[in-house]
Parts: C-alpha cells; sequence; structure tokens
C-alpha cells in the first residue's frame, strides 16, 4: 500500500501551465491532525488540481459554501450537515472515515472521571466538582456534539466560572486545557497530533456517543452555479474510492492511525 502510495506522490501532471484549483472548505480537525497535508498532494500529482483548504469549525465550513465560497466540504456534525443539505445548498454526501472524540484532562483528574466509557455522567462529575472545562464555542462538529453532552447530562454550564468558552479551534482549546489543567472534549485524531500536552491525559473513551464521522458533500450547482463541479467531483469520487482511503488509512502519528477509512460500510 505504502509503496502505491509513494509512487502516485512521485507521478508528474502534463497539462496546462495554469493549474486548476478547487477550493475545500474543512473542519479543523482534518487539517490540525496533518491528514490533508499529508494526502492532497496524492491527489494533486494524479490530477493535476490544486486544492485550497479554507480549515474551519464545521458550522462556518458549511457557512462558507453556503456562500458560495467553496466548491467542496468536509466536515463532521451530520445534523448541521443534514441542515445544509435540506437548504438546498448541498448533494451527494458521502461518509469517508471515522473516528472517536476524547475527553482529556489534567494527570490529577481533579472530577474523578478517569477510565469511564460514560461520557455524559463524566460532564456531570466535572460540573459537580467544578473542575476547569474548556469548549471551543466556535459552533464546530466538535461544539456541537460538546453542547449536546451537556444537554443529555441535564446542565447548562454557559457562564459558570470554571467553564471557558475561548471561541477558537482544537488546537487553540488543547492548549488552553494544557495550560490551565482543564478538562476538553477533543477529537482523536488532532490529540494524537498534538505536541503540548503537559499534564494532559486522556480521560474518557469509549462512548458509542463520541463516534466522529467524517462526510464530505458536493455543492449543488444549481443553487451556486459558480461552483466547479467537475474537479470537486473529482476530489469527492478520490477520497471515497480505494486510493483515497488507502491514503486515509496509512496515516499513522506515533504508531496510531487516526482516521478509519469506511466509505464502502458508512455509519447509519
Amino acid at each position: 500500500m505504502r509503496a502505491i502510495l509513494a509512487a502516485l506522490a512521485m507521478l508528474c501532471w502534463v497539462g496546462a501551465a495554469q493549474a486548476e484549483s478547487i477550493v475545500l472548505a474543512s473542519t479543523t480537525s482534518v487539517e490540525n491532525s496533518g491528514l490533508l497535508a499529508r494526502i492532497l498532494p496524492v491527489f494533486t500529482a494524479q490530477t493535476g488540481i490544486d486544492v485550497k483548504v479554507v480549515a474551519q469549525g464545521t458550522g462556518q465550513a458549511l457557512a462558507t459554501a453556503a456562500r458560495g465560497d467553496a466548491d467542496l466540504v468536509l466536515v463532521h456534525d451530520p445534523e448541521a450537515e443534514a441542515g445544509f443539505i435540506a437548504a438546498g445548498h448541498g448533494i451527494l454526501r458521502r461518509e469517508i472515515a471515522w473516528n472517536d472524540f476524547l475527553l482529556v484532562g489534567p494527570k490529577s483528574d481533579p472530577a474523578g472521571i478517569g477510565g469511564s466509557k460514560d461520557a455524559v455522567a463524566a460532564l456531570k462529575a466535572v460540573a459537580a466538582a467544578r473542575a476547569p472545562f474548556v469548549s471551543r464555542g466556535d459552533n464546530s462538529g466538535t461544539d456541537a456534539l460538546e453542547k449536546r453532552l451537556w444537554k443529555l447530562a441535564g446542565i447548562d454550564p454557559a457562564g459558570q466560572d470554571w467553564y471557558r468558552d475561548i471561541g477558537g479551534g482544537m488546537g487553540a482549546a488543547l492548549n488552553v486545557a494544557a495550560g490551565l489543567d482543564a478538562v476538553t472534549l477533543t477529537d482523536r485524531g488532532t490529540w494524537l497530533a498534538f505536541a503540548n500536552r503537559r499534564n494532559l491525559v486522556e480521560l474518557v473513551r469509549g462512548d458509542a456517543r463520541l463516534l466522529n464521522r467524517y462526510d464530505v458533500i458536493q455543492i449543488n450547482p444549481e443553487k451556486h452555479p459558480s461552483v466547479k463541479v467537475e474537479p470537486a467531483r473529482r476530489l469527492a469520487e478520490w477520497l471515497a474510492g480505494p486510493v483515497g482511503q488507502a491514503a486515509i488509512g496509512a496515516y499513522v502519528v506515533a504508531g496510531e492511525q487516526l482516521f478509519h477509512p469506511d466509505a464502502d460500510a458508512p455509519h447509519p
């Protein structure tokens, strides 16, 4: 597999002097984790299509596409994606990979949640202990899941002195959590690629509610006539096809696979 990917990465594309390019509005996690920097050059070498990534929280990425400022989106919030498609902005959603979310926090574990597989019970314990918690607060897929988990816990943490809403990306949230010895919700890909952990460790994992699926959605050209339909379609199909899926599955950090390709067996 690695030999095939390496060979593809070395391909030289011969075409027009001006390479075709598209804009991919993407969730920050596939950017912060290093995945896109690893796999998109393979796609470009194979097709000659340059991909310009606009990395934002899922809500912002979908808003960018809804304004007509992207040719394709790669995001991870099924509820927001359904609304985007229902509004007529997106067509042909494909699930291309999954990993999971984690609750991470200081080794001292002031809320006593380490080793738990129940994310909702863990948040109740965090609130009861008034343990510092960092929220992205950026309308991202991660932020949306966190808000759903707090709702399931029957707790509104907004405005509490132990709850820090930073309005930033995943990397920023992890940096703040590391500085404050706080708990935060993170996707596994960004966590594994994150170097500034200090005292942070994994505390809660394995809850089925922490599944993190990644979907690529093509933009509806009837609503957005300026979209570059053909090159965007090629990238979507490449990500869901055998070469793209192999590239996603081959991305490893510290000996651990960050994303699991699943275009052939998407989650319901």
